[in-house]
């Protein structure tokens, strides 16, 4: 079963200004691939491009190995897109929706009905089916949108957003169904996310896209291994001043060092970091230890030694 994707040196501009330039990267058949970046990188616009709305100036994507330039009816087959606006009409019931969504996408009879029940099912919504989606919490709005796009069976699922303002309880169920149709189906899953927690949590690879270019690719570990972040210290001291930072920032294997709400954090690389110079330097300094965590670096943290800012920015 081929449910690759190919993005190949895809660059778009408009008018004058470049929006994506050059990029490549390549999804394996079964794979939750994370594509991530802060506003303005040109996720949305990418994925627009994958899904067929727009087209490059340049390059092509390949959806199971139909071209999106060449075989676009077959390559709009393999997908199911969630996108980051809703795209459900708020006076009909999720179980209407469903039908004429279902509609559009050729099904009709018993199937259109089992394919209803079932997006029901799989995205929690079966008790909720007759009620208006008006009625609905935000959350719940999101997982009627996540279950219009899978009532074909995608063999492709791409994902912009899909957590965006829901609660708890709906970002749970939203989690469980991209890890059972990923386990049950072998569907391909392309998940975009300003948490990076999210992207931690279910993906396999990543990609990180910043003002239109790569900025790292790979696993997480191969993108930790890139930013040479292998970990971070979490350490509060007493009276903490800016040259103990200074001092800190000289220390073999010291990456990085930052301090807010009154903690120290120190990203290091573990290879390099020796432990015992750190509590040399505090004793030197005559600094008390107040507390020290150790931890493996978060893809968070990664982001920021890579490209100087935070995902949020």
């Amino acid at each position: 079963m081929n449910n690759e994707v190919k993005v190949d040196n895809i660059t778009k501009r408009f008018n004058d200004k470049l929006i994506l330039d050059n990029i490549s990267f390549h999804v394996k058949s079964g794979d939750i691939f994370g594509l991530i970046g802060p506003n303005g990188a040109g996720k949305s616009t990418l994925i627009n491009i994958m899904s067929g709305i727009i087209k490059p100036n340049s390059g092509d994507v390949k959806l199971g190995g139909y071209s999106i330039l060449n075989d676009i009816v077959e390559a709009k087959n393999m997908i199911g897109l969630v996108p980051q606006e809703l795209a459900i009409m708020d006076a009909f019931s999720a179980y209407d929706n469903l039908m004429y969504f279902g509609a559009y996408y050729g099904l009709s009879g018993k199937l259109l009905k089992d394919r209803i029940n079932m997006a029901l099912s799989v995205t929690g919504l079966t008790e909720r089916k007759r009620d208006k989606v008006k009625k609905f919490s935000g959350g719940m709005k999101r997982r009627l949108n996540l279950a219009v796009a899978i009532m074909h069976k995608p063999k492709i699922l791409i994902m912009d957003e899909p957590t965006v303002g829901v609660d708890p309880q709906s970002r749970n169920c939203i989690f469980e169904f991209i890890r059972r149709i990923n386990k049950e189906d072998g569907t391909t899953i392309i998940y975009t996310s300003h948490y990076m927690e999210e992207v931690e949590t279910l993906c396999n690879n990543i990609f990180i896209l910043d003002l239109g270019n790569e900025v790292a690719y790979g696993s997480k570990s191969e993108i930790k291994a890139m930013a040479s972040v292998h970990g971070t210290i979490r350490l509060k001291v007493s009276d903490f001043n800016d040259q103990l930072l200074l001092r800190l920032k000289e220390l073999s294997g010291i990456k990085d060092v930052f301090f807010e709400n009154e903690e120290i954090k120190i990203f290091m690389d573990e290879s390099k970091f020796k432990i015992e110079e750190l509590l040399l330097l505090f004793s030197k300094e005559n600094k008390k230890i107040k507390s020290f965590n150790l931890e493996e670096a978060s893809l968070e943290e990664v982001f920021l030694a890579i490209t100087g800012k935070n995902l949020r920015d």
